[in-house]
C-alpha cells in the first residue's frame, strides 16, 4: 500500500498540470460545499442565540389563554389559578435537568416609574423572589441585592439592571436614590448585570420587537411588596434553569404540567405553557432547509464532474502507461496488484483534491463572513466528511480505469506503442 501512495505522488508530480486540472473540480466542489455548510451553520447558531441567548438555558412558565399570554392589566386575576406555593416551586427543582427555579410578577412600565422628572418610558416592573437573581445568571454590579429581611419586613426597596439605571440616572450613582414606582416611593438598593453578555442581532423588525422590551431594562422589588404596587393573589410566572439548552424544552413542557395539575378553571384555554425558544429556532432553521439542501446539491454536481474527470485523465493514464503494465504483468504482478496500483492513484488525487479544497472552502468561508457579515461556523465533520467522501470518488470513478488496466493481455500490453 505504502509504495502505491508512493508511486501515486510520483506520477502526480510528473503530470503536476493535468494533475491539477484533473482536481479542480474536486476542490471547486469540496469547496464550495464546505463554505455553504459553514455558512448555514453558523446561521442557525446566530437564530438560537438570537432567539435563547448565549448560553442562556433559561426558561419561562407563564399563564396563556389560548395562544397569547394572559393579559392580567386587560383581564384582571382570573379566578380559580392559585397563587404557586413554595412547595410547587421544590417539586420544580425535582423534574430532571432542572438546577434552579424562581417565581416572579412582571408588568410593563407604562410610564409608572420615575426618577425625578424622568420617566423609564419601556420596559418591566418585576416582584420576584429571593431565588431569581441566581437562576437568571444576574450578578451584583453596585450596591446589593435582596436580602431576606427586605422581604420579611416588606421594605420597599428596588434593584436595577444596566439598562434601566441608565435610563433614569444617565450616569448619575442610583444607589440610595428613590424612585417612583406607581406613586410609591421605593429605594434603590443594587445595580445587576448578567455574568455573560449577549448582544443579539437586529435583522429586522420582528427582530426589533423581540429584544425591545429587554433593551429597555427592567426595575426589581421584593415580591412581598407587589400587592402595594398592583394587586393581590395575580398568578405568577415561573423560570427555570436548565442544565443544558438542548434540554429547555423536555423541563419547560413538565414544569407547565405540574403548574397546570394544581388548578381547575372553567376556561380551559387557560393554561401555563412554557416559552418554547429552541423550538422557534428549529421552525425558522427548517424553514430555510430546503433552500440550503438545494445549494449543497447544486455544489454536489461539480463533484460529479469532477469524478468524471478523473475516471478521464485515468483512462487515459491506462492508455500510456500499457507497456508499463504488460511488463509488470509478465514478470509476475497479479490483477489485483495492477488494480489496487491505479485505484490508489486516483483515490490519492481526489483525496488531495479534498484536502485543498476544504482548506479552500474554509478560506471561503471566512471571506463571505467578512464581506457580507453573514456568521460562519466551520464544521470539522462536514471537512472530514468531504475528504472521505472525495477519496470515495476516485475510489468509485477510478474502478473502471483500474479494471481495464489489470485485465490487459501482457502480450497486447508489450506489443502496444
Amino acid at each position: 500500500m505504502l509504495e502505491n501512495i508512493r508511486l501515486s505522488f510520483q506520477g502526480l508530480w510528473s503530470h503536476k498540470m493535468r494533475s491539477f486540472l484533473t482536481m479542480l473540480g474536486i476542490i471547486i466542489g469540496i469547496s464550495a460545499i464546505i463554505a455553504i455548510v459553514s455558512t448555514i451553520k453558523g446561521t442557525n447558531e446566530q437564530i438560537k442565540e438570537n432567539l435563547i441567548g448565549s448560553g442562556d438555558s433559561t426558561v419561562n412558565v407563564r399563564l396563556y389563554q389560548g395562544d397569547n399570554t394572559y393579559e392580567i392589566d386587560y383581564y384582571g386575576v382570573p379566578d380559580g389559578v392559585p397563587v404557586i406555593s413554595e412547595e410547587v416551586r421544590k417539586q420544580v427543582l425535582d423534574i430532571p435537568h432542572v438546577e434552579n427555579a424562581a417565581l416572579y410578577v412582571s408588568r410593563a412600565t407604562y410610564n409608572a416609574v420615575y426618577y425625578q422628572n424622568t420617566p423609564m418610558s419601556g420596559g418591566n416592573v418585576c416582584g420576584i423572589d429571593q431565588n431569581y437573581l441566581d437562576t437568571c445568571h444576574y450578578i451584583i454590579k453596585q450596591g446589593r441585592g435582596f436580602t431576606e429581611s427586605d422581604y420579611k419586613k416588606f421594605r420597599k426597596v428596588a434593584v436595577l439592571d444596566e439598562n434601566s439605571a441608565e435610563t433614569l440616572f444617565q450616569g448619575i450613582d442610583p444607589i440610595g436614590k428613590t424612585l417612583e414606582i406607581q406613586q410609591e416611593a421605593f429605594t434603590v438598593v443594587g445595580v445587576i448585570t448578567k455574568s455573560s453578555k449577549f448582544e443579539p442581532v437586529i435583522n429586522s423588525m420582528e427582530d426589533y420587537y423581540t429584544y425591545a422590551e429587554s433593551s429597555s431594562g427592567a426595575v426589581y422589588v421584593p415580591d412581598t411588596t407587589w400587592p402595594i404596587l398592583y394587586g393581590y393573589d395575580e398568578p405568577q410566572c415561573l423560570i427555570v434553569r436548565v442544565d443544558s439548552v438542548d434540554n429547555m424544552t423536555t423541563a419547560g413542557k413538565e414544569a407547565a404540567n405540574l403548574l397546570n395539575s394544581g388548578f381547575s378553571v372553567s376556561d380551559e384555554t387557560l393554561k401555563y405553557k412554557a416559552d418554547d425558544l429552541l423550538k422557534q429556532a428549529e421552525d425558522i432553521q427548517n424553514f430555510s432547509k430546503s433552500t440550503n439542501n438545494m445549494l449543497i446539491w447544486i455544489a454536489g454536481i461539480s463533484l460529479l464532474v469532477g469524478g468524471i474527470g478523473v475516471m478521464n485523465i485515468m483512462l487515459v493514464s491506462v492508455t500510456e502507461r500499457t507497456q508499463e503494465i504488460g511488463l509488470k504483468k509478465a514478470i509476475g504482478a497479479r490483477k489485483n496488484k495492477i488494480l489496487g496500483q491505479f485505484l490508489t492513484e486516483a483515490a490519492v488525487l481526489t483525496s488531495l483534491g479534498g484536502l485543498i479544497g476544504v482548506i479552500v472552502g474554509i478560506i471561503l468561508a471566512e471571506v463571505i463572513s467578512r464581506v457580507t457579515s453573514t456568521p460562519v461556523a466551520i464544521s470539522v465533520p462536514a471537512s472530514i466528511m468531504a475528504v472521505v467522501f472525495s477519496m470515495a470518488i476516485g475510489i468509485i470513478f477510478g474502478l473502471l480505469p483500474s479494471y481495464k488496466a489489470a485485465n490487459l493481455n501482457p502480450i497486447d500490453a508489450l506489443r502496444h506503442e
